[in-house]
């Protein structure tokens, strides 16, 4: 093949395209097509995710016409215009005429692809886009459109006429496309679809516009290009046989193409199960097996069985799901380096694994509406994934697998929500619970150093004396058990004139306890664990039993070793459910459930004045009038160098289904806050880039009262994104945006907070302000407008902060909330001959005054951010369940918990990359800018051209010149 001559074929093609207003014609219809399905067939706007999928979801169908027109005139105007022959008689070989005129239709759709960059140019201007998927669209869109080019060429090869050329190819295309779509793929059964799903040219586009580039896609559409090239050329071949009787040539030229076609097709199979050639273009590698997972599957000592239930007849909604579940299985297979074992069954066609899975795992069938073109009906479904180690497992169903988002009133667009975290998430989960029931010091990489400060038994109450010689015996079990790991001394802090308790005193703020309020006798019963730099206390059991001392060591040594699962202490408010006569408003079972995910929550009220023994970090949630015990609970966790996560706020917001009200609220924390130099000012912030509030709207409409949704302007709803979230912190840095409603502004004590590390992750935007009014309801003027002005100074508010180091105890100088209460309780005890009544044993308790360096306190300035009503609603405005908010505080405990292995990972999603806050008017100029953007691209793909052909004119001027002279 000659290339010069080729590239001159081109040339002489895109010439007479160009010259022809039927050309720009073409290109024009295109980009308005392009334009109109964007904007306004898939209201991107409406749907506020910061992604060009409308425009690449359209793009197979799109492609189909504009492919057909390019090519139509190719070949059968030369046949009609008779210079077919002269072609074909040419010293040029048949591949050089066919590339040619390939290159040329493919330049030109290269162009059309170019002229729609304005699109997620804008998009990316507007927000966060990732590129990779886009990237990756264009690259599926220029072989997607040279696939259907080839068929175009061969159609129009064997066609004197251009209106059936294009109409065949138009077919043609369309039945390369349609036999991979839904419209067929739903009628058959999921195995029978997924070869379907590899035939049809749309269904592999989808594969590499999600981001991910597989040899496996790409290599089927260079093969189409190949195969019908290969046959054009062969056409045009055929065209030299008229007078030419070599039958054996004519039966190698067909031999030949046979074979040719015959290898494309079967390099398809061939290389059909090969898995590892993709290159994952999204940002941070989304379907991609992080890390992360490696990691905890090279943590595997046993075989871990993942098994797919999969029906052969699902909804068709999650039937496209299955062979991206499925592929995404078999490459945890492969990380598993022979540790992972895969399977995938439809339970029908196994009855005795159907069996196991409803009875020893629970998994049921889930019935599923169908509807074909003859009936509607009812299919009994499985959509699950069951991952087991040892005798641990968990079941992910469709529910937990699946994120929607409404797209309109009837449809909606169904996806995986984030498939590697949850199986990764599952994975952690068997493991950390099949090794909780092995040998605990084998998680453990460090000695661990006991140490008791606990003073002589002639100092200590008589159910001291009896607990420590019982410790004594614990201990000695313990280290027997530990291979050496644990290391035991006991210290009196009494001893030498008190030095050591001097020393404790000033290193963890250890002060002598009491039996009670007036005992004058104090001791000392204090008992840590070390490893490293790490130091924590071991809190002594509310009943001071031996079980209760035990189980408080081992959960203390569970937090020096790998692998366990960990324990987190949720205070929320318990409201009853409305149906139940409660209000039914905060209910925060969403954050329980996020948080369980990974964790061992337990609920506390702390109404004992204790944190449960076993918890690492403390989430306090809603809080409202704090009473003593519990904000000494609450101290001493954090004194103990424990974590404390707060969402709290000064006021309160009611939101009922007729009326929206703040009152201000006390929390009881704002003195104990205000004592570590975090300072609450009473207002809400109030922030010009806010998200939505819907809210009902009844309109009049001929006679006819109608109710709608309809979303307003709410500067309540702070949306933080971009600079407003840190960047650095991993709490934030993975979180694309967060809502925070009703919140207010944190200030920060300089001075009291000099020694310890501030980080602030959440801020308002510049251009924010606050109000100390509790009318919140929603205002709009008369043109239905946010009537909202900002008010006072305008400038970022702090939201969200962290602050770690050593914290000095709110109680230090006080009188222990725990033994005024239990003083107060013995003035009423009636029988007071009872030996065993709780006033006779008394509550032993202390002051800790100092926290260690570990001690962390996060604190986010909103009430009710968490709450299973606020993420609802802000959910409703987006069409689709919203869980940043959740993600953050997940975050935030996962960091405490210096777990971070999932961070990474977790908040990825197909629906969380928003929009930023747009006005009307701004919609409409990037709508317009991208109208004129296209027209423009029009205009200098002219003038090009024209500047092109006025240089071709000089220098056939100028050979003129130089005969003539």
């Amino acid at each position: 093949m000659n290339y010069a001559t080729a590239r001159r074929i081109a040339g002489k093609e895109l010439t007479l395209f160009f010259g022809s207003p039927i050309g720009y014609l073409f290109l024009g219809s295109f980009l308005a097509a392009t334009l109109f399905v964007f904007f306004w067939g898939e209201a991107f706007f409406a749907r506020n995710i910061a992604d060009v999928r409308p425009m690449f979801e359209w793009m197979p169908l799109l492609l189909v016409f504009l492919s057909a027109a390019l090519t139509m005139r190719m070949w059968s105007e030369e046949r009609r215009t008779g210079t077919l022959e002269f072609v074909v008689t040419v010293p040029v070989s048949g591949w050089t005429f066919v590339v040619g005129k390939f290159l040329a239709c493919w330049l030109l759709l290269v162009i059309a692809l170019v002229l729609t960059l304005p699109l997620p140019i804008s998009v990316a201007v507007m927000a966060d886009l990732d590129w990779g998927p886009v990237l990756a669209g264009y690259v599926a869109a220029t072989l997607l459109g040279g696939a259907y080019l080839a068929v175009g060429l061969f159609v129009s090869a064997r066609s004197e006429n251009q209106i059936v050329s294009l109409i065949v190819a138009t077919l043609a295309c369309g039945a390369l496309y349609m036999v991979g779509s839904p419209m067929l793929t739903d009628l058959v059964s999921n195995q029978l679809a997924g070869w379907m799903r590899s035939l049809g040219t749309g269904s592999r586009f989808e594969s590499i516009a999600r981001g991910v580039l597989d040899l496996r896609d790409l290599y089927y559409y260079v093969s189409l290009i190949l195969i019908f090239l290969a046959l054009n050329v062969y056409a045009l071949e055929r065209q030299r046989w008229a007078a030419d009787a070599a039958v054996e040539r004519h039966r190698r030229w067909q031999l030949g193409t046979g074979l040719l076609v015959a290898n494309l097709l079967i390099a398809n199979l061939l290389i059909g199960g090969f898995t590892g050639f993709r290159l994952d273009a999204t940002e941070g590698r989304q379907y991609s097996i992080s890390s992360a997972t490696r990691n905890y599957l090279g943590q595997l000592r046993e075989p871990l069985l993942i098994r797919g239930y999969f029906s052969a007849k699902t909804h068709p909604l999650l039937a496209p799901l299955v062979p991206q579940l499925v592929d995404l299985l078999r490459e945890f297979e492969v990380a598993g380096a022979g540790k992972v074992r895969v399977e995938i069954i439809d339970p029908v066609e196994t009855p005795e694994l159907e069996d196991e899975a409803n009875s020893k795992y629970g998994i049921q069938a889930v019935p599923f509406q169908v509807t074909d073109r003859y009936q509607s009906a009812l299919v009994n479904s499985y959509f699950d994934v069951l991952i087991q180690y040892g005798d641990e497992y968990e079941v992910l169903g469709f529910r937990d697998l699946i994120e929607i988002k409404a797209i309109s009133e009837s449809a909606l667009d169904v996806q995986l929500r984030n498939p590697e975290y949850d199986i990764a998430r599952s994975v952690k989960r068997v493991l950390e619970g099949f090794q909780s029931g092995g040998e605990l010091f084998d998680s453990i990489p460090e000695p661990v150093r006991f140490v008791g400060y606990v003073s002589g038994p002639e100092r200590l109450p008589d159910v001291l004396v009896e607990l420590r010689s019982e410790l004594d015996s614990v201990l000695e079990t313990i280290a027997a058990e530990s291979g050496g790991k644990l290391l035991v001394e006991f210290l009196d802090p009494d001893a030498d004139g008190g030095a050591i308790a001097a020393v404790i005193a000033a290193d963890y703020g250890f002060q002598p306890m009491a039996a009670s309020l007036f005992d004058i006798n104090t001791f000392y019963f204090y008992l840590t664990l070390a490893s490293g730099d790490t130091v924590i206390q071991i809190p002594l059991p509310e009943d001071l039993n031996v079980g209760g001392l035990r189980r408080g060591l081992e959960a203390g040594l569970k937090r020096f070793a790998v692998g366990y699962l960990k324990t987190v202490a949720l205070f929320a408010p318990q409201v009853r459910p409305a149906y139940m006569g409660g209000s039914g408003s905060n209910q925060y079972q969403q954050l329980f459930d996020a948080l369980s995910a990974n964790l061992n929550v337990k609920r506390t009220r702390l109404e004992n004045g204790r944190v449960p023994a076993a918890a690492e970090v403390l989430v306090v949630v809603d809080p409202q009038q704090v009473n003593d015990k519990q904000l000494f609970a609450i101290d001493q966790f954090l004194m103990q160098g424990g974590t404390v996560a707060l969402t709290a706020a000064p006021f309160a917001v009611s939101l009922l289904q007729q009326s929206l009200s703040a009152a201000p609220r006390d929390t009881g924390l704002g003195p104990w806050l205000e004592h570590h130099g975090l300072i609450m000012d009473a207002a809400f912030i109030m922030d010009p880039r806010n998200s939505a509030f819907p809210i009902p709207v009844t309109r009049q409409v001929g006679g006819f009262s109608f109710q709608e949704i309809r979303m307003l302007d709410f500067p309540y709803f702070v949306d933080v994104r971009d600079d407003g979230l840190n960047q650095t912190s991993p709490i934030t840095r993975d979180i694309p945006q967060v809502t925070v409603p009703w919140s207010s502004p944190i200030r920060i004590d300089d001075a009291r907070n000099s020694a310890r590390r501030v980080t602030i992750l959440l801020e308002s935007s510049p251009g924010s302000w606050q109000s100390a009014s509790t009318d919140v309801m929603p205002r709009i003027d008369e043109a239905g407008l946010s009537a909202f002005l900002p008010e006072g100074e305008i400038g970022a508010r702090r939201l969200g902060v962290m602050v770690e180091g050593q914290f000095d105890s709110f109680f230090v100088g006080q009188d222990n909330p725990l033994l005024v209460a239990e003083e107060s309780a013995e003035t009423d005890v009636v029988d007071a001959s009872d030996a065993e009544t709780p006033a006779d044993v008394g509550v032993v308790s202390g002051i800790i005054e100092r926290s260690p360096e570990s001690a962390r306190l996060v604190l986010f300035s909103a009430n009710d951010f968490l709450s299973d009503q606020t993420l609802g609603m802000i959910g409703s405005a987006e069409g689709t369940v919203y869980g940043n908010s959740l993600q953050l505080i997940a975050n935030a405990v996962d960091v405490s918990l210096e777990d971070q292995a999932l961070l990474s990972i977790r908040s990825r999603g197909h629906f969380n990359r928003t929009l930023p806050p747009l006005e009307s008017a701004d919609q409409l100029f990037w709508e317009y800018f991208n109208y004129l953007a296209a027209l423009l691209g029009m205009v200098a793909v002219f003038l090009i051209h024209r500047w092109r052909v006025a240089g071709r004119h000089r220098v056939y001027q100028s050979w003129l010149a130089g005969q003539e002279g």
